[in-house]
């Protein structure tokens, strides 16, 4: 009976480990930069690991005040650059902490 006391142990101490080792993962990845680009870099927009934008970079040839669609557009693209390289790190950093884990 005390084996297996001591096991559950050992186990708890591995998730406390692994707990405190994915939360400084997670502090570590929204504190990075991420840059999304459109097209011809007329729009660049930086973001950190918590999705939310730091700055917009727009230049002048983007600003075309008779297609303003295009402007859109190409801000659309900006941020949904840098939300899939968020996307994709994110992944990479914490996916190890759910790949064994069923229904992750």
């Amino acid at each position: 009976m005390m084996r297996g006391m001591g096991n559950m142990q050992g186990m708890m101490k591995q998730m406390q480990k692994m707990q405190k080792n994915m939360k400084k993962d997670q502090e570590e990845l929204e504190k990075q930069e991420f840059i999304g680009k459109s097209a011809n870099d007329l729009v660049v927009v930086t973001f950190d690991g918590k999705k939310e934008m730091k700055d917009i970079q727009i230049k002048k040839e983007a600003v075309d005040p008779e297609d303003i669609d295009m402007l859109q557009d190409l801000v659309v693209m900006a941020v949904n650059d840098a939300i899939n390289k968020i996307d994709k790190q994110t992944q990479q950093t914490m996916g190890k902490y759910t790949q064994n884990i069923p229904g992750f």
